[in-house]
């Protein structure tokens, strides 16, 4: 028998925590493909996850024209 929650869960609220929290796995993996191989990584250790996140969308719009 399944559990039935109280509440249900606040879908909003959980993406805006998933956008808030980090680079997801795909995009560190993306980003330190494109970037260094994944030799050297420690200097990325500071890197703004925005800041990537705005690079490789900006990179996915010019290469997906729809």
């Amino acid at each position: 028998m399944t559990k039935r929650r109280s509440q249900p869960t606040n879908v909003n609220d959980v993406k805006s925590k998933n956008a808030n929290s980090g680079m997801s796995y795909k995009e560190v993996e993306e980003y330190l493909a494109n970037t260094t191989g994944g030799k050297d990584t420690k200097q990325y250790s500071n890197t703004n996850p925005a800041t990537v996140r705005r690079k490789l969308e900006s990179k996915n719009s010019e290469s997906n024209p729809y």
